[in-house]
Protein backbone atom coordinates (compact mmCIF):
# COMPACT_ATOMS: atom_id res chain seq x y z
CA UNK A 1 0.00 0.00 0.00
CA UNK A 2 1.67 3.76 -1.03
CA UNK A 3 0.61 6.29 0.93
CA UNK A 4 -0.86 6.53 4.70
CA UNK A 5 -3.77 8.87 4.58
CA UNK A 6 -7.26 8.09 4.91
CA UNK A 7 -7.52 5.73 2.93
CA UNK A 8 -4.34 4.54 2.72
CA UNK A 9 -4.08 4.19 6.42
CA UNK A 10 -7.01 2.52 7.15
CA UNK A 11 -6.81 0.39 4.24
CA UNK A 12 -3.71 -1.23 5.51
CA UNK A 13 -5.17 -1.01 8.97
CA UNK A 14 -8.43 -3.67 8.16
CA UNK A 15 -6.52 -5.78 6.37
CA UNK A 16 -4.60 -6.96 9.00
CA UNK A 17 -7.78 -6.69 11.37
CA UNK A 18 -10.31 -9.00 9.00
CA UNK A 19 -7.08 -11.25 7.70
CA UNK A 20 -4.08 -11.27 9.58
CA UNK A 21 -2.46 -13.59 7.06
CA UNK A 22 -1.92 -11.57 4.58
CA UNK A 23 1.36 -9.71 4.21
CA UNK A 24 0.85 -5.30 4.51
CA UNK A 25 3.60 -3.33 3.53
CA UNK A 26 2.63 0.16 4.10
CA UNK A 27 4.96 2.98 2.47
CA UNK A 28 4.45 6.60 3.42
CA UNK A 29 7.35 9.29 2.90
CA UNK A 30 5.85 11.29 5.88
CA UNK A 31 7.09 11.25 9.26
CA UNK A 32 3.77 12.12 11.04
CA UNK A 33 0.07 12.32 9.54
CA UNK A 34 -0.92 15.55 9.24
CA UNK A 35 -4.97 16.04 8.53
CA UNK A 36 -6.25 18.29 6.19
CA UNK A 37 -9.54 18.19 7.30
CA UNK A 38 -9.58 20.47 10.69
CA UNK A 39 -6.90 22.17 9.02
CA UNK A 40 -8.72 25.17 8.02
CA UNK A 41 -9.35 25.45 11.94
CA UNK A 42 -5.37 26.33 12.05
CA UNK A 43 -5.99 29.03 9.43
CA UNK A 44 -8.49 30.57 11.25
CA UNK A 45 -6.65 30.90 14.96
CA UNK A 46 -8.67 27.85 16.72
CA UNK A 47 -6.33 25.07 16.70
CA UNK A 48 -2.88 24.51 16.21
CA UNK A 49 -0.84 22.44 13.74
CA UNK A 50 -0.18 20.32 16.74
CA UNK A 51 -3.64 19.60 17.07
CA UNK A 52 -4.40 17.93 13.94
CA UNK A 53 -0.62 15.93 13.89
CA UNK A 54 -0.60 12.26 14.57
CA UNK A 55 2.15 9.75 14.64
CA UNK A 56 2.37 7.12 12.64
CA UNK A 57 3.31 4.82 15.70
CA UNK A 58 0.00 2.80 16.02
CA UNK A 59 -0.31 1.98 12.33
CA UNK A 60 3.06 0.89 12.30
CA UNK A 61 2.07 -1.77 14.76
CA UNK A 62 -0.44 -2.81 13.02
CA UNK A 63 1.28 -3.55 9.59
CA UNK A 64 3.90 -6.19 8.47
CA UNK A 65 6.11 -3.48 6.98
CA UNK A 66 5.76 0.47 7.32
CA UNK A 67 8.65 1.91 5.23
CA UNK A 68 9.31 5.67 5.28
CA UNK A 69 10.09 6.33 2.00
CA UNK A 70 9.20 7.81 -1.64
CA UNK A 71 8.22 5.25 -4.22
CA UNK A 72 10.12 6.10 -7.15
CA UNK A 73 8.83 3.26 -9.68
CA UNK A 74 6.67 0.73 -10.23
CA UNK A 75 6.80 -2.61 -12.38
CA UNK A 76 3.35 -3.33 -13.12
CA UNK A 77 4.68 -6.80 -15.20
CA UNK A 78 7.19 -7.64 -12.42
CA UNK A 79 4.56 -6.54 -9.33
CA UNK A 80 7.42 -4.67 -7.51
CA UNK A 81 7.59 -1.30 -6.36
CA UNK A 82 10.96 0.19 -5.68
CA UNK A 83 11.31 3.57 -3.31
CA UNK A 84 13.79 6.09 -3.24
CA UNK A 85 15.81 4.16 -0.74
CA UNK A 86 16.31 1.91 -3.44
CA UNK A 87 14.25 -1.16 -1.71
CA UNK A 88 12.27 -3.26 -4.00
CA UNK A 89 9.04 -5.07 -2.98
CA UNK A 90 7.38 -7.38 -4.67
CA UNK A 91 3.36 -7.28 -4.39
CA UNK A 92 0.46 -9.37 -5.46
CA UNK A 93 -2.10 -6.92 -5.40
CA UNK A 94 -0.78 -3.16 -5.28
CA UNK A 95 -2.89 -0.05 -3.68
CA UNK A 96 -2.25 3.16 -4.54
CA UNK A 97 -3.75 5.85 -2.12
CA UNK A 98 -1.56 8.80 -3.02
CA UNK A 99 -4.21 11.65 -3.31
CA UNK A 100 -3.58 14.65 -5.80
CA UNK A 101 -0.98 15.96 -7.84
CA UNK A 102 -1.53 20.10 -8.09
CA UNK A 103 -0.97 21.39 -11.41
CA UNK A 104 1.26 24.70 -10.75
CA UNK A 105 1.67 25.15 -15.00
CA UNK A 106 -1.63 25.95 -15.07
CA UNK A 107 -1.89 29.45 -13.88
CA UNK A 108 1.32 31.39 -15.22
CA UNK A 109 3.32 32.94 -12.94
CA UNK A 110 2.62 30.23 -10.12
CA UNK A 111 6.47 29.02 -10.77
CA UNK A 112 8.51 27.78 -7.67
CA UNK A 113 10.04 31.33 -6.84
CA UNK A 114 6.48 32.35 -6.35
CA UNK A 115 5.30 29.14 -4.46
CA UNK A 116 7.75 30.46 -1.45
CA UNK A 117 5.26 33.70 -0.73
CA UNK A 118 1.70 32.46 -2.66
CA UNK A 119 0.38 29.54 -0.59
CA UNK A 120 -2.17 26.73 -1.29
CA UNK A 121 -2.17 25.13 1.82
CA UNK A 122 -4.39 21.92 -0.01
CA UNK A 123 -1.94 20.03 1.90
CA UNK A 124 -1.89 20.39 5.66
CA UNK A 125 1.41 20.90 6.95
CA UNK A 126 4.56 23.24 6.73
CA UNK A 127 2.03 25.88 4.46
CA UNK A 128 -1.07 25.54 6.55
CA UNK A 129 1.02 27.55 9.18
CA UNK A 130 2.97 30.06 7.06
CA UNK A 131 -0.83 31.02 5.65
CA UNK A 132 -1.95 31.38 9.39
CA UNK A 133 1.41 33.33 10.21
CA UNK A 134 0.57 35.68 6.83
CA UNK A 135 -3.05 36.55 8.10
CA UNK A 136 -1.79 37.70 11.64
CA UNK A 137 1.05 39.67 9.94
CA UNK A 138 -1.73 41.15 7.98
CA UNK A 139 -2.69 45.18 8.76
CA UNK A 140 -6.29 45.83 10.05
CA UNK A 141 -7.94 47.50 6.54
CA UNK A 142 -6.46 44.47 4.59
CA UNK A 143 -7.67 42.33 1.83
CA UNK A 144 -6.84 38.51 1.82
CA UNK A 145 -7.98 36.82 -1.66
CA UNK A 146 -8.71 32.89 -2.14
CA UNK A 147 -8.42 31.33 -5.67
CA UNK A 148 -10.72 28.43 -5.99
CA UNK A 149 -10.36 26.06 -8.88
CA UNK A 150 -12.99 24.21 -11.22
CA UNK A 151 -14.33 21.51 -10.07
CA UNK A 152 -13.62 18.69 -9.41
CA UNK A 153 -11.12 19.23 -6.84
CA UNK A 154 -9.96 17.89 -3.20
CA UNK A 155 -13.18 18.39 -0.65
CA UNK A 156 -15.32 20.91 -2.39
CA UNK A 157 -16.51 22.81 0.86
CA UNK A 158 -13.41 23.45 2.05
CA UNK A 159 -12.28 26.45 0.49
CA UNK A 160 -15.59 28.08 1.07
CA UNK A 161 -15.01 27.05 4.98
CA UNK A 162 -11.80 28.40 5.10
CA UNK A 163 -13.23 32.08 3.86
CA UNK A 164 -15.42 31.76 6.61
CA UNK A 165 -13.21 31.05 9.40
CA UNK A 166 -10.51 33.86 7.92
CA UNK A 167 -13.42 36.24 8.19
CA UNK A 168 -14.34 34.59 11.49
CA UNK A 169 -10.94 36.10 12.18
CA UNK A 170 -11.04 39.59 10.83
CA UNK A 171 -14.25 39.90 12.48
CA UNK A 172 -12.71 39.88 15.81
CA UNK A 173 -9.09 40.76 15.16
CA UNK A 174 -8.84 42.76 12.26
CA UNK A 175 -12.31 44.25 11.54
CA UNK A 176 -11.47 46.27 9.00
CA UNK A 177 -10.38 44.10 6.52
CA UNK A 178 -12.22 42.03 3.33
CA UNK A 179 -11.75 38.57 1.97
CA UNK A 180 -12.27 38.26 -1.78
CA UNK A 181 -13.52 34.70 -3.23
CA UNK A 182 -12.02 34.18 -6.85
CA UNK A 183 -14.23 31.13 -7.89
CA UNK A 184 -13.23 29.36 -11.26
CA UNK A 185 -16.72 27.53 -10.68
CA UNK A 186 -20.12 29.54 -11.85
CA UNK A 187 -21.51 29.41 -8.18
CA UNK A 188 -21.12 27.75 -4.75
CA UNK A 189 -20.28 23.84 -5.55
CA UNK A 190 -20.75 22.42 -2.10
CA UNK A 191 -23.68 23.58 0.59
CA UNK A 192 -24.52 26.86 -0.92
CA UNK A 193 -27.36 27.89 0.90
CA UNK A 194 -25.60 27.29 4.66
CA UNK A 195 -22.60 29.04 3.46
CA UNK A 196 -24.44 31.69 2.07
CA UNK A 197 -26.79 32.26 5.17
CA UNK A 198 -24.18 32.31 7.73
CA UNK A 199 -22.20 34.51 5.78
CA UNK A 200 -25.60 36.88 5.50
CA UNK A 201 -25.50 36.47 9.20
CA UNK A 202 -22.12 36.95 10.73
CA UNK A 203 -20.11 38.76 7.79
CA UNK A 204 -23.01 40.80 6.08
CA UNK A 205 -22.94 39.05 3.02
CA UNK A 206 -25.03 40.91 0.73
CA UNK A 207 -24.53 44.68 2.19
CA UNK A 208 -22.59 47.14 1.11
CA UNK A 209 -20.34 46.43 4.41
CA UNK A 210 -19.79 43.13 4.01
CA UNK A 211 -16.68 41.14 4.78
CA UNK A 212 -16.84 38.48 1.85
CA UNK A 213 -17.09 39.51 -1.89
CA UNK A 214 -17.97 35.98 -3.96
CA UNK A 215 -16.44 36.64 -7.62
CA UNK A 216 -17.79 33.81 -9.29
CA UNK A 217 -17.19 32.46 -12.77
CA UNK A 218 -13.47 33.96 -11.72
CA UNK A 219 -10.91 31.39 -12.83
CA UNK A 220 -6.94 32.59 -11.71
CA UNK A 221 -4.84 32.33 -14.91
CA UNK A 222 -2.22 34.49 -14.00
CA UNK A 223 -0.55 35.22 -10.63
CA UNK A 224 2.06 38.04 -10.16
CA UNK A 225 3.73 37.15 -6.65
CA UNK A 226 5.78 40.27 -6.40
CA UNK A 227 3.38 42.65 -7.23
CA UNK A 228 0.67 40.37 -5.18
CA UNK A 229 -1.60 40.44 -8.06
CA UNK A 230 -4.12 37.92 -9.49
CA UNK A 231 -5.36 37.99 -12.92
CA UNK A 232 -8.83 36.51 -14.41
CA UNK A 233 -10.24 36.53 -17.64
CA UNK A 234 -12.19 39.44 -16.24
CA UNK A 235 -10.26 41.31 -13.71
CA UNK A 236 -6.79 41.82 -12.16
CA UNK A 237 -7.19 41.09 -8.22
CA UNK A 238 -4.25 42.88 -5.86
CA UNK A 239 -3.93 41.43 -2.22
CA UNK A 240 -1.91 41.57 1.13
CA UNK A 241 -2.58 37.88 1.38
CA UNK A 242 -3.01 35.38 -1.31
CA UNK A 243 -4.65 31.87 -1.13
CA UNK A 244 -4.40 30.36 -4.76
CA UNK A 245 -5.47 27.22 -5.29
CA UNK A 246 -4.20 25.69 -8.38
CA UNK A 247 -6.15 22.98 -10.31
CA UNK A 248 -5.22 18.78 -9.64
CA UNK A 249 -5.44 15.53 -10.91
CA UNK A 250 -4.52 11.91 -9.40
CA UNK A 251 -1.22 11.49 -8.08
CA UNK A 252 1.99 11.52 -9.98
CA UNK A 253 2.41 8.26 -9.15
CA UNK A 254 -0.98 6.78 -10.44
CA UNK A 255 0.53 7.81 -13.78
CA UNK A 256 3.61 5.34 -13.15
CA UNK A 257 1.12 2.48 -13.84
CA UNK A 258 -1.06 4.21 -16.79
CA UNK A 259 -4.25 4.46 -14.58
CA UNK A 260 -4.51 8.17 -14.70
CA UNK A 261 -6.73 8.17 -17.97
CA UNK A 262 -10.05 9.33 -17.08
CA UNK A 263 -11.63 12.79 -17.30
CA UNK A 264 -8.98 13.97 -20.44
CA UNK A 265 -6.02 12.19 -18.06
CA UNK A 266 -6.71 13.55 -14.88
CA UNK A 267 -8.62 11.12 -12.82
CA UNK A 268 -8.23 7.43 -12.41
CA UNK A 269 -10.90 4.90 -13.50
CA UNK A 270 -11.81 1.80 -11.27
CA UNK A 271 -13.88 -1.18 -10.37
CA UNK A 272 -16.00 0.39 -7.49
CA UNK A 273 -17.13 -3.05 -6.21
CA UNK A 274 -12.91 -3.31 -5.73
CA UNK A 275 -11.00 0.09 -6.50
CA UNK A 276 -9.05 -2.33 -9.18
CA UNK A 277 -8.42 0.19 -11.32
CA UNK A 278 -9.80 -0.18 -15.20
CA UNK A 279 -6.55 0.12 -16.97
CA UNK A 280 -4.08 -1.81 -14.49
CA UNK A 281 -4.93 -5.00 -13.21
CA UNK A 282 -4.27 -6.03 -9.88
CA UNK A 283 -3.93 -2.37 -8.67
CA UNK A 284 -6.02 -0.73 -6.80
CA UNK A 285 -6.76 2.93 -6.32
CA UNK A 286 -8.06 5.22 -3.46
CA UNK A 287 -9.59 8.21 -2.39
CA UNK A 288 -8.93 11.73 -4.18
CA UNK A 289 -7.50 10.04 -6.66
CA UNK A 290 -10.16 8.25 -8.84
CA UNK A 291 -13.16 9.25 -11.45
CA UNK A 292 -16.27 9.04 -9.82
CA UNK A 293 -18.88 10.68 -8.66
CA UNK A 294 -18.05 10.35 -4.92
CA UNK A 295 -16.76 13.27 -3.55
CA UNK A 296 -13.06 14.00 -2.79
CA UNK A 297 -13.24 13.97 1.12
CA UNK A 298 -11.40 12.33 3.67
CA UNK A 299 -14.71 10.34 5.35
CA UNK A 300 -15.25 8.82 1.89
CA UNK A 301 -11.34 7.57 1.68
CA UNK A 302 -11.79 6.12 5.20
CA UNK A 303 -15.31 4.64 4.16
CA UNK A 304 -13.48 3.27 0.16
CA UNK A 305 -10.14 2.00 1.80
CA UNK A 306 -12.28 -0.50 4.22
CA UNK A 307 -14.13 -1.20 1.01
CA UNK A 308 -11.19 -2.24 -0.72
CA UNK A 309 -10.08 -3.64 2.16
CA UNK A 310 -12.67 -6.14 2.49
CA UNK A 311 -12.80 -7.08 -1.20
CA UNK A 312 -8.80 -7.97 -1.42
CA UNK A 313 -9.91 -10.06 1.53
CA UNK A 314 -12.28 -11.93 -0.57
CA UNK A 315 -9.97 -12.10 -3.62
CA UNK A 316 -7.23 -13.29 -1.26
CA UNK A 317 -9.36 -16.24 -0.03
CA UNK A 318 -10.93 -16.91 -3.96
CA UNK A 319 -14.06 -15.82 -2.78
CA UNK A 320 -16.50 -12.99 -5.04
CA UNK A 321 -15.84 -9.44 -3.78
CA UNK A 322 -19.44 -8.06 -1.81
CA UNK A 323 -21.15 -6.81 -5.27
CA UNK A 324 -23.22 -4.38 -4.11
CA UNK A 325 -20.88 -2.39 -1.59
CA UNK A 326 -22.18 0.75 0.45
CA UNK A 327 -20.17 3.57 1.41
CA UNK A 328 -20.94 6.69 3.81
CA UNK A 329 -19.74 10.27 3.79
CA UNK A 330 -20.20 12.47 6.63
CA UNK A 331 -18.46 15.84 6.03
CA UNK A 332 -19.01 19.09 8.49
CA UNK A 333 -17.90 22.69 7.48
CA UNK A 334 -17.28 25.39 10.49
CA UNK A 335 -19.15 28.61 9.54
CA UNK A 336 -17.68 30.61 12.55
CA UNK A 337 -15.61 29.69 15.94
CA UNK A 338 -18.66 28.16 17.06
CA UNK A 339 -21.01 27.08 14.33
CA UNK A 340 -20.88 24.51 11.92
CA UNK A 341 -22.91 22.64 9.65
CA UNK A 342 -23.12 19.17 7.66
CA UNK A 343 -23.91 16.79 4.29
CA UNK A 344 -24.14 13.18 4.90
CA UNK A 345 -24.37 10.67 2.16
CA UNK A 346 -25.03 6.89 1.25
CA UNK A 347 -23.82 5.23 -1.89
CA UNK A 348 -24.39 1.88 -3.27
CA UNK A 349 -22.86 0.31 -6.54
CA UNK A 350 -25.27 0.04 -9.08
CA UNK A 351 -24.09 -3.01 -11.35
CA UNK A 352 -26.31 -1.06 -14.13
CA UNK A 353 -24.36 1.54 -14.86
CA UNK A 354 -21.46 0.31 -13.09
CA UNK A 355 -21.52 3.52 -10.63
CA UNK A 356 -22.33 4.63 -7.15
CA UNK A 357 -25.91 5.68 -6.95
CA UNK A 358 -26.99 8.50 -4.13
CA UNK A 359 -29.35 6.61 -1.35
CA UNK A 360 -32.17 7.38 1.13
CA UNK A 361 -30.43 8.07 4.42
CA UNK A 362 -28.32 11.05 3.56
CA UNK A 363 -28.79 14.65 4.50
CA UNK A 364 -27.90 18.13 4.90
CA UNK A 365 -28.37 20.47 8.22
CA UNK A 366 -31.34 22.85 7.91
CA UNK A 367 -28.75 25.50 9.37
CA UNK A 368 -25.76 25.85 11.29
CA UNK A 369 -25.61 25.23 15.52
CA UNK A 370 -23.23 25.00 18.09
CA UNK A 371 -24.42 21.55 18.19
CA UNK A 372 -22.96 20.46 15.04
CA UNK A 373 -19.48 22.87 16.06
CA UNK A 374 -19.60 20.33 19.21
CA UNK A 375 -20.34 17.26 16.55
CA UNK A 376 -17.53 17.99 14.19
CA UNK A 377 -14.89 18.06 17.06
CA UNK A 378 -16.01 13.96 18.11
CA UNK A 379 -16.00 13.32 14.33
CA UNK A 380 -12.98 14.31 14.10
CA UNK A 381 -11.33 12.72 16.75
CA UNK A 382 -13.07 9.47 15.75
CA UNK A 383 -12.10 9.83 12.08
CA UNK A 384 -8.44 10.43 13.03
CA UNK A 385 -8.41 7.38 15.49
CA UNK A 386 -10.32 4.84 13.01
CA UNK A 387 -7.52 5.40 10.46
CA UNK A 388 -4.30 5.82 12.49
CA UNK A 389 -5.66 2.51 15.05
CA UNK A 390 -5.35 5.29 17.83
CA UNK A 391 -6.18 4.25 20.89
CA UNK A 392 -9.07 4.64 23.29
CA UNK A 393 -6.60 6.92 25.96
CA UNK A 394 -5.53 8.84 23.18
CA UNK A 395 -4.90 12.58 23.98
CA UNK A 396 -6.08 14.93 21.72
CA UNK A 397 -5.51 18.20 22.06
CA UNK A 398 -7.81 19.81 19.61
CA UNK A 399 -9.83 22.42 21.12
CA UNK A 400 -12.33 22.80 17.81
Amino acid sequence: IVGAGFGGATCARYLKLWEPRIEVTLIEPNAQFVSCPMSNTVIGGLNRIGDITFPYRHIRESVDRFVQESVTAIDAGKHTVTTAGGNTFRYDRLVLSAGVELQFDLVKGYDAEAQKTVKHAWKAGPETSVLRKQLEAMKDGGTFAISIPMAPFRCPPAPYERASLIANYFKKAKPKSKVIILDGNQDIISKKALFTNAWNKHYGFGTDNSMIEYRPGNLASALDAKAMKLSTEFEDVKADVINLIPPMRAAAITALVGARTGDNGTWCPVDHTTHESSEAPHIHILGDSILSNLSKAGALANNSGKLCASALVEIFNGRRPDPAPVVTSTCYSASTDHTAFHVATVFRYNPADKGMEVQKGGGVSDHESEREFALMRGWARNIWADTLGLPSNYRFTNRV
